[in-house]
This record gives structure tokens, sequence and C-alpha cells, in this order.
């Protein structure tokens, strides 16, 4: 367990990120399997579960609160989508277009009536622009929404592999929890972000550890996604090969114990500005694998110092 920031809270090193089990783009889920996980992963002490009002259009949000309900004691995060639907944010738009008021708070009570809960643990907005840290109307309508009891704590999902634009909004005190790309690949949160959240008490939830899957290991050159799975795009052209060039790189990291996967997921948890990485999950045998990671996946100083050599700037995401 570690604290979550200035919050008070602790929370599992490991939490479970639930965009999987939405099946909307991963080629599909099975509830059950999806329930069976989620259930397994608690007994294991995970006490933390991220989703989003998009994930399946509301489809992750449901199932996590069937069992969210019957754990009281599970930490739920979950993410208001952009109105205009534009993900990344484009560091011009307008507020108006993308988080108004009135979108936040309506987003906010479709999401309670999907986890069928009383208050969300954390909300976050699920794109970011250094430009509305200036702008009160979100805020305002975050704290509205905490004093009616709707929210606990505010937190910003930032936009792929742009660690630096949140770094004015912390400096606000505006929020409570950042989350981040962060992986052996993209390292970039650990320059200027991570030192400031230290500083400023904001906790950080690690996000895409295993880079989409490629950190497993267990991809290869002639790998094919299934039909509606995201990584069609995400690995397309040249893309697959030259990932998996750089992933044999990291081979030296496993170990009989330790999987490549348990190691990136260590690498992320070796920095102590993260409260908690949360990779997706949607089978029982990922969650006891991710799981494991809390105690398998620790890197030594001299592991982590090589594997800081590792860094690649590259964003898959955009076209």
């Amino acid at each position: 367990m570690r604290p979550l920031g200035r919050t008070g809270l602790l929370v599992s090193e490991v939490g479970f990120g639930a965009w999987a089990i939405g099946g909307s783009m991963w080629g599909g889920a099975d509830d059950a399997t999806s329930l069976r996980a989620l259930e397994r992963a608690i007994e294991l002490g995970v006490n933390l579960v991220d989703t989003a009002l998009v994930y399946g259009e509301g489809r992750s949000e449901r199932l996590v609160g069937q069992v969210a309900q019957r754990h009281r004691g599970l930490f739920v995060c979950t993410k208001i989508p952009p109105m205009n639907y534009q993900w990344p944010a484009r560091h011009d738009a307008p507020l108006e277009e993308v988080f108004p008021s009135q979108h936040i708070l309506s987003s906010c009570e479709q999401s309670l009536r999907n986890l069928g809960l009383e208050t969300i643990d954390l909300l976050q907005l699920h794109v970011w622009a250094p430009a509305w840290a200036d702008r009160d109307e979100w805020w305002e309508a975050m704290e509205q929404l905490k004093r009616h009891g709707k929210i606990r704590f505010v937190g910003i999902s930032i936009n792929d592999h742009e660690p630096t634009s949140a770094l004015e909004v912390i400096r606000q005190g505006r929020v409570d929890v950042v989350q981040v790309i962060h992986n052996l690949f993209d390292q970039s949160p650990e320059d200027e972000l991570y030192p400031l959240c230290l500083e400023r008490g904001v906790g950080v939830l690690g996000r895409v550890p295993l880079d989409e899957g490629s950190l497993t290991g267990k991809l290869r050159r002639d790998t094919q996604f299934p039909p509606g799975d995201f990584r069609q795009r995400y690995f397309a052209g040249r893309r697959l090969g030259e990932t998996i060039d750089r992933v044999e790189q990291l081979r030296w990291l496993e170990r009989p114990n330790r999987t490549l996967a348990q190691a990136a997921l260590g690498f992320v948890l070796g920095h102590p500005a993260v409260s908690s990485v949360i990779p997706g999950m949607r089978t029982i045998d990922q969650v006891e694998m991710n799981v494991a990671a809390a105690a398998t996946g620790r890197l030594t100083a001299d592991e982590r110092t090589r594997a800081l050599q590792h860094r690649w700037n590259r964003n898959f995401y955009r076209a």
C-alpha cells in the first residue's frame, strides 16, 4: 500500500485498469470473466480500480459498480469524457467545447447511475490542455460536486506523452491526483512532473505501464489483433516490428521468478512519486501476474539505472 498524495488514503501499489472490460476497443470481453477478474484482484489486495464513462459506453462502469457495491472499501476512480470526443485534447481547444460546467455535472450523474454509488472517490477529466489551468469553470464544477457529496477527490488524466502540460494546474493546487503514461519507454514523467507531485503532495496513477501490451514480451511480428482492437492502429505498419526490436533488448530484465511484464510494472513502481500503477486487466491470469509484480517486479538500483537507458521518445497514438 502507498499514500495517494495528500488525500490521507492508502491505495494498493497495483490497481485494476478497467478499460479492457468495457470491451469496445479490445476485441470484446466476457462480463462473467471480467467480474471474476475483479473479484480475484480484490482477494489479492487490490483496492483501487480505474474506469471511465466512455469505456464500453458505460459497460465498464456498470461492471465495476456491481463489484464496488459488494466491497465498500474499493477506491473507485472514473473519468469524464471530453464533450467534443477528441482524444487527446488540442492545446487550443476552448474549454467551453470540451468541459463546460454542465457537461461535468451531468457526466458525473451518469457515472453515479452506472456505478450504483452515491459518491465517486476520484473524478478525473479524461483529457487536459494547459490553457485550462487558469479557467475557473471546470474547477468550480468539481468543487460543487464535492460540496454535494458526489465526489471526494479531483484529478486529471494527462494527454498522451505530455506530462509537462499539467505542471501549472498542480502548482495551483487544484488537483489531488494525476494520471499519466509511464513505462520503460516513456520515462518523461520523471523529468519534471514527478518531482513537482512529490513537492505538492499530488497522487500519481501510472497508466499504460505495459505499452499497450508490448512490454509483456508476448507480441510477435505476425501477431494479429482481434477485430475492433485499437492496437491494430497503435501497432500499424512498421510500428509492431520496431517495437518488438526494442522489447527484445529488454529481455535481460527477465528472471526465473520475474516476467518481463512484472519487471515493467516494477520499473514504474520504482519511482517514489507513483501511488499506484494501473495495468489493464480482464482475466484472472492477468490479475495474478500483475498483482505479483508488487513483490517480484522490484528492480535493484543498478537494474533501474540500466533500464533508464531504454527511453524511447515516440507517439503511436497520433497518426
